[in-house]
């Protein structure tokens, strides 16, 4: 079996240079002889000034563009007007809701499939049934022209086609809505991939927010969909998530940033493709094309000796300590955007969209993380107040108290479908009393969470969960306990974990199980689903024949 993604196969060759500082491949198409290449220079001005203009693009202006405003209220007043006609009020009304906004995003074009893009990322975040539909909107993003592309990298870099590449692939290798990646190869026949920017889509984007933001005051209260009740919010929550990908200088910046943190961390499991040291502007990036197996080919890794369970571990463990120690980490975990090296260890794609923590919002995440360790409940409620989650005026004890936090572990495969869906919304209405929300930080830590749950049912289902918590709380209070206690003003002998209440995090009773796999998670939320759904297995006869 070849060696754990944490300790890659050794390698008889000298490293690159740039391997003291960056988590790069061992064969590089070139070298990167400094952190700062000439086009990163400029990334810190113009992070600084997207932050200033952000405002203005999601607070509601007195008056939209015009005619892209009429075009978004026919498409989405179109929407809600069939479904009221055709689902309002009937059993389908949340799938009839979800699938009529679907079908208007990819009518509207690039920013509002972006969004939808976004959405179909957020399981557990928003409804099941707008994730689910906004997932048929990943690969429905048609490529813009050769002759577009040719623009647009001669326009960037003010020289001809032939003068930069020797050959470059018409046809994409995929196509987004905000860009597309195709093959190509430089004039001294070093492979290459480029990522080309849609011509006009930052005008676009731009004016579609301002349409949003005029819209989204006139929603409140209207869409019967309850992750979207605070519609302002998450025109805001879209505007910090899309604009940074409209700058390419900012994607390479990311990147260099993420793989100096690597180092830094000794996660050698992780490796990130090198931008090219000059072909980066705002709209194109060309870099080294990382080869591996898809994250979902189980059967590829296994028969190359690739050990799926760590990669899973190094995949929680890098995305954690990049949050949690640096305040960095890839904010757009999904299957497009890695892969597996043949050596086992996991390639990581685009940058677009990359979290950025203040010193406060670390802060807030570490305590986040080590209070879930120890089920201190006050601590948890403190940690997402301070992340913006919840107002800083917050009365902590009254929420814990309202929603019933500090209360015996409730079991929900044991209640009743009225009685779940009760409690759900008894808690949602509570949350929006206060003027909950989903920050970005938040919501790409969530999204991340999201997706490596997923990916452990495909990658280790058998993995037992309550173990690898207590494997990776160990690893990080070992590691980084020093760090945290400093950083938070504790002390690094009050931390203690409490495998019970983690226990009662997931639902069961501390007593009843020593292990849980995921695959038995898995079965868990199935029957949960189906309370929710109205079905009541105890009931069922198929589950008396089984007794």
């Amino acid at each position: 079996m070849a060696p754990s993604p944490m300790a890659p196969a050794e390698n008889h060759n000298p490293a690159p240079d740039d391997h003291s500082w960056g988590s790069f491949s061992d064969a590089p198409p070139w070298i990167l002889t400094s952190k700062v290449p000439h086009w990163r220079k400029s990334a810190g001005t113009r992070r600084a000034k997207q932050e200033r203009d952000l405002p203005g693009l999601y607070e509601a202006p007195r008056l939209p563009p015009l005619r892209r405003a009429l075009t978004v209220a026919r498409h989405l007043g179109g929407a809600v007007a069939l479904w009221a006609l055709n689902e309002r009020g009937k059993p389908q009304s949340r799938a009839g809701i979800s699938r009529r906004i679907r079908v208007a995003a990819e009518r509207l074009g690039p920013t509002y499939i972006k969004l939808a893009q976004i959405i179909s990322a957020g399981e557990g975040v928003f409804p099941t049934e707008l994730v689910d539909e906004c997932k048929k909107c990943r690969d429905q993003v048609p490529a813009v022209s050769y002759d577009a592309v040719v623009e647009v990298v001669e326009g960037d870099f003010g020289r001809p086609m032939h003068k930069i590449f020797k050959t470059f692939e018409p046809v994409p290798l995929a196509a987004a809505s905000i860009a597309q990646v195709h093959r190509a190869v430089l004039l001294d026949g070093t492979s290459v991939v480029v990522k080309v920017q849609r011509p006009g889509i930052d005008e676009l984007v731009r004016k579609d927010l301002r349409v949003l933001a005029w819209l989204a005051p006139f929603l409140v209260g209207r869409i019967p969909v309850s992750a979207l009740a605070n519609p302002p919010a998450l025109v805001e929550l879209f505007a910090e998530t899309i604009v940074e990908e409209l700058d390419f200088h900012l994607e390479g910046d990311n990147m260099l940033d993420v793989a100096e943190i690597m180092v830094k961390l000794k996660q050698t499991g992780f490796v990130i493709p090198r931008p090219h040291p000059e072909l980066v502007s705002q709209r194109i990036l060309v870099m080294e094309e990382l080869k591996g197996f898809k994250f979902d080919d189980v059967a590829g890794m296994t028969d190359a000796g690739v050990n799926t369970h760590d990669v899973i571990r190094t995949g929680m463990i890098g995305f954690l300590e990049g949050a949690f120690v640096h305040g960095v980490f890839h904010g757009d975990l999904h299957g497009g955007n890695l892969l597996v090296l043949p050596d086992g260890r996991t390639g990581l794609l685009d940058f677009g969209i990359t979290g950025r923590l203040t010193d406060a919002e670390k802060q807030a995440f570490m305590k986040m993380m080590m209070t879930a360790t120890m089920n201190d409940v006050t601590g948890q409620v403190e940690a997402l107040r301070d992340l913006g989650a919840l107002p800083e005026d917050t009365d902590v004890r009254k929420v814990i108290d309202d929603i019933g936090l500090d209360g015996p572990p409730v079991d929900p495969t044991k209640m009743t479908p009225d009685e779940m869906i009760s409690e759900l919304q008894r808690i949602m209405k509570a949350l929006l009393g206060y003027g909950a929300r989903m920050p970005k930080p938040l919501m790409l830590y969530v999204k991340n969470l999201i997706f490596i749950d997923g990916s452990i049912a495909t990658l280790a289902p058998d993995l037992d969960l309550f173990g690898e918590v207590t494997y990776i709380a160990t690893h990080f209070f070992t590691k980084h306990g020093a760090t945290f206690a400093n950083e938070l003003g504790v002390d690094q002998k009050d931390w203690k974990m409490d495998l019970d209440g983690i226990k009662a995090g997931f639902g069961v009773d501390p007593t009843d199980m020593e292990a849980l796999s995921h695959a038995e998670l898995q079965e868990r939320r199935a029957l949960i689903n189906k309370r929710l759904a109205g079905e009541n297995p105890l009931k069922s006869p198929l589950r008396k024949l089984g007794n």
